[in-house]
């Protein structure tokens, strides 16, 4: 049995801009990181005693004869892409709820790859699984994803994406460990108990794009991502506030991308978390529901969370630095 780990994803400044509609004709850059929660998927040989020759076995069990036949689009369209015709059991347990804004999607498709060419006997690095998810997912599967949340989930740590045309580089993003540990005990996950299907949210996004409507609010959006990049790496005496007040200006440009990103209920969420004494934060992902992300000082988080009675389940966060990896074989 082959065990794979992935890693979800945390989007800290410039979400939005990794789709192709945007990158493809201007520079972008992204600033993410992976989270130390994490789907795990196993993929086994299934001798042909049975009468079906996959099992897939996820928030459902598929039973059949031919790779056409799976449902789950991604474990369809990865043992496509790989030619795999070998009776395989193939299962997923997830640490987080699947459709929250933490990529889960992209972490497991990442993480189906590692564990497929694990099983194959082929090595792939971080990079080469990140781009061969995002090519399973937006030209296999045809999906409107982004690129951030794979690199992440195969990478982990804290990165810069530096997108340009069909180039993607991706780096560290060059603070001190000191200053990583600090933000990471400043940083709040509490789940809004609202699922949304991250396709649909993500397709109106894309739409929005191609359409030209939401192009002064991306270019916003970029340019207070490269503030927080300068404030990072540039300016050590810089304070966790700092980040979270562009975390807060961000949002306000964020919710305004499509009608469906934010609602009078989130909005009311997180105003009464400022108000308690948030820095800043974000709904994660394309909007619409999932986690909340706050930035807040370790003293501010037993009164934020007495003060977010509509968010009853709250995420120790600490982040990753292995990304994808296999843990057993």
């Amino acid at each position: 049995m082959i065990i794979s780990k992935t890693p979800y994803r945390l989007s800290l400044f410039g979400g939005g801009a990794d789709y192709p509609a945007w990158f493809q004709s201007r520079e972008t850059k992204i600033i993410s990181a992976a989270m130390a929660n994490y789907s795990h998927l196993y993929v086994k040989s299934l001798p042909p005693f049975f009468e079906y020759k996959y099992r897939i076995t996820y928030n459902q069990i598929e039973n059949v004869n031919s790779i056409e036949e799976i449902q789950h689009p991604s474990v369809r369209a990865c043992l496509q892409y790989l030619g795999i015709n070998d009776g395989l059991s193939i299962g997923y347990d997830g640490g987080l709820p699947a459709r929250s804004g933490i990529g889960s999607s992209s972490s497991f498709t990442v993480g189906l790859l590692n564990a497929l060419y694990t099983f194959k006997g082929i090595k792939k690095n971080s990079y080469e699984l990140a781009m061969e998810a995002i090519n399973v997912e937006q030209n296999i599967i045809g999906e409107s994803v982004g690129v951030q949340d794979q690199f992440m989930s195969a990478h982990g740590g804290i990165k810069v994406l530096e997108l340009s045309g069909a180039n993607i580089k991706v780096r560290d993003l060059r603070i001190p460990d000191s200053y990583a540990l600090e933000l990471e005990e400043h940083i709040m996950l509490g789940f809004s108990g609202i699922s949304r299907l991250s396709e649909v949210q993500a397709k109106k996004q894309v739409d929005s794009i191609k359409e030209g409507k939401s192009v002064q609010t991306l270019e916003a959006m970029q340019k207070l991502t490269n503030e927080a990049l300068k404030v990072f790496e540039q300016e050590s005496n810089s304070s966790i506030k700092d980040i979270g007040l562009l975390l807060q200006e961000q949002w306000n440009y964020k919710r305004t991308l499509t009608d469906s990103v934010s609602s009078d209920n989130i909005n009311s969420i997180y105003d009464a978390a400022i108000q308690a004494g948030a820095y800043g934060g974000k709904l994660m992902g394309a909007g619409g529901g999932g986690f909340f992300m706050f930035l807040a000082p370790p003293e501010s988080h037993q009164k934020i969370k007495d003060s977010l009675k509509q968010i009853n389940v709250w995420i120790p966060f600490n982040f990753d630095y292995e990304g994808s990896k296999i843990i057993m074989r």
